[in-house]
């Protein structure tokens, strides 16, 4: 390992409770349309459902092929985030250049398999199209301590990888407290990640606020190490634009503006899509284009 060990782990959970508290009592509703198209500008359109098929995913491929007829003035998402199986269709299917196709691999959602199907998963995904890989975290190694394990095999994968983006999700729900998180964050940093990532949305658990908080204080510091700028990923029940308006309100104050945009923000939602999209048009909440 390079400089995990070259941190501090605990974190004072009243600073963070703070924080949130100041960035929540300063968000106003509604925000504006540049707000609200950078919103739409960084969501992962996720569809990782078990009835998932060529019909449901070509469909979400189709609706987002016409966001530029429809909504012309309307930025693309920044990907679509599926199984691996469905990296080639999907691939097929987008004509947008600006939408990338990301998948997740790596034993998917709970990384309990061997390294080599790990690795096969990924290459594959990666041979069929995918440019960009959510994996998680290996949190059953990580609550035993074996860091080391768990830094290598990251590592091995995103030299498998090379210059496709490594998302790595941490399962921050199934984590026992925040140290454990900010542990975590510089673990996945350090062997290589891109990006990290709160959760996988299949665990009951999904993104909070303040383990989110302490990501970004976590690659805040790892950037002002090492210059290296990881990106960040909140998933797992942001279905509502207040919602995403504390996470962007995170980035903007912990990480600054040099993170609000796709290749260093994203947001994993499905059902956000629309709520952005009847607030910037003015179809009320219950609009529904996706889905």
């Amino acid at each position: 390992m390079k400089y995990f060990s070259e941190f501090q782990f605990s974190v004072d959970d009243e600073q963070i409770e703070s924080l949130l508290t100041e960035i929540k009592s300063g968000i106003a509703m509604p925000p504006n349309k540049e707000v609200l198209n950078l919103l739409f500008s960084i969501l992962d359109l996720t569809s990782l459902s078990e009835k998932d098929n060529a019909n449901n995913i070509g469909k979400l491929c189709e609706q987002v092929n016409l966001l530029d007829e429809s909504y012309p003035d309307l930025p693309a998402p920044a990907a679509i985030c599926v199984y691996p199986e469905l990296v080639m269709l999907s691939r097929t299917k987008i004509n947008n250049p600006l939408v990338n196709i990301a998948a997740v691999g790596g034993g998917f959602p709970a990384s309990q398999t061997f390294l080599e199907i790990k690795l096969k998963e990924i290459e594959m995904a990666i041979e069929t199209g995918a440019e960009e890989i959510d994996i998680v975290l290996p949190v059953g190694k990580f609550l035993l301590g074996l860091y080391e394990e768990i830094f290598e095999e990251i590592n091995l994968i995103k030299e498998v990888m090379g210059s496709h983006h490594l998302k790595v999700i941490l399962e921050t729900g199934s984590l026992t407290n925040l140290t454990e998180v900010r542990k975590a964050s510089f673990l996945a940093m350090d062997a290589g990640a891109d990006f990290i990532k709160t959760s996988t949305g299949k665990t009951g658990i999904g993104a909070s606020p303040d383990s989110f908080a302490v990501m970004c204080m976590a690659i805040k510091e790892y950037y002002e190490k090492t210059g290296k700028k990881v990106g960040i990923k909140p998933a797992g029940g942001i279905s509502d634009v207040e919602t995403a308006l504390i996470y962007y309100n995170i980035v903007k104050n912990v990480l600054g503006e040099a993170w609000l945009h796709p290749e260093k923000f994203r947001i994993g939602a499905s059902r956000l899509a629309n709520a952005i999209l009847g607030m910037i048009y003015d179809k009320g909440e219950d609009f529904k284009y996706f889905g």
